[in-house]
């Protein structure tokens, strides 16, 4: 079971409050959507959960089957898949997933040989990272973190880069996998959070 409770959380760049005093509990029963225009914070918020950016006031608490997880040891429980987060590019995509799963363990149902056929990239598997066009990258990043066994899944504008075939296979992809996760969205577009039981709308904490 996770949780995480975030208590008075504020951002703020400079004299400029990207959110403030954010308190609510976040649990694995449910998905969570970070809505809001373009440039209001939804990503900035993510990271701040992540663990990945300080933030200015306020406090993360994180429980793992009720043991609290310190802030630099939460990472262990993450996967997370951004635009912003980068692929090795010199890597082909097998050095890709074998790097991977060093660190972080499958899904119980996945043989890690099989997710170049889950991601519609069995004729790339040979071929480096730097070559894959946008689609395909994005298609990488979201089976590394979707297809991880970890118990905080994180996704930053999930349909980035895809088409509304990848689209369909995103949203496919995220019913079979979310349960007994804890997920949280970030996004503008329904079709990438249309799942999520609550909304965290950004702009009600400016």
């Amino acid at each position: 079971m996770v949780k995480i409770a975030l208590t008075a959380l504020s951002k703020r760049y400079r004299f400029e409050w990207i959110f403030k005093s954010l308190n609510i509990e976040l649990s694995a029963d449910k998905s969570y959507a970070i809505i809001g225009p373009n440039g209001s914070g939804k990503s900035t918020l993510l990271q701040v959960i992540a663990g990945s950016m300080p933030a200015s006031e306020g406090q993360i608490k994180y429980l793992i089957d009720q043991k609290e997880v310190t802030e630099e040891n939460i990472y262990q429980y993450i996967a997370y898949a951004a635009p912003y987060l980068e692929l090795i590019e010199e890597f082909t995509l097998a050095e890709t997933l074998d790097f991977h799963f060093k660190f972080k363990q499958a899904q119980s149902s996945i043989n890690i040989k099989d997710i170049p056929r889950i991601a519609y990239l069995e004729d790339a598997i040979d071929r480096p990272i730097k070559q894959f066009s946008s689609g395909m990258k994005q298609r990488v990043k979201l089976c590394l973190s979707i297809l991880s066994n970890s118990p905080i899944l994180l996704l930053d504008e999930p349909t980035a880069n895809l088409d509304a075939e990848g689209t369909s296979w995103y949203q496919e992809l995220i019913k079979k996998y979310r349960e007994n996760r804890l997920v949280i969205v970030a996004s503008n577009e329904l079709r990438e959070y249309d799942f999520c039981e609550e909304k965290i709308n950004i702009l009600d904490f400016k």
